[in-house]
């Protein structure tokens, strides 16, 4: 069974001139891009099948990304459903020189596991692991919004 620490990726975009807005920050378009893909990665880890974004909750910009800094992109699965499974993603702003970030957008992201043709198949439960995995689970639980 996958814990939650086996779904934790860590990935970086350099922001680029053409990934940026007229104000020279990275473009809303790309941050949700970079975190589609990083959070299907934690999806596939844990349901060890092909996945498809079903959902975006809360997708919050609260500073920009500007031109030159590196986007990092953290993400985790946190919970499972009979097919679907949970991931928290968040991006900051990273100083390529000095490593300091800051938080820039928070989202919680869905993911459906899907077969060889399309459809859906069962995931199994996620296991908590360790301390560390389960104040990931709580402050994710505690965070994400209900419809």
């Amino acid at each position: 069974m996958t814990s939650i620490s086996d779904t934790y990726i860590e990935n970086r975009a350099r922001v680029q001139p053409n990934d940026t807005n007229n104000y020279g920050t990275a473009h809303g378009g790309n941050v949700v891009k970079w975190m589609d893909e990083v959070g299907v990665m934690s999806a596939t880890r844990h349901a060890g099948e092909n996945c498809v974004t079903a959902r975006i909750n809360d997708l919050n910009f609260t500073r920009p990304v500007p031109q030159g800094s590196n986007c990092l992109i953290e993400s985790y699965a946190y919970a499972t459903g009979e097919t679907s499974i949970r991931v928290r993603l968040r991006a900051y702003r990273e100083n390529p020189r000095t490593g300091e970030c800051v938080e820039t957008t928070d989202s919680f992201f869905v993911f459906v596991a899907v077969d060889e043709d399309t459809n859906p198949t069962p995931v199994d439960d996620l296991t908590v692991g360790s301390e560390r995995c389960e104040r990931l689970r709580e402050e994710a639980l505690t965070n994400e919004r209900a419809d």
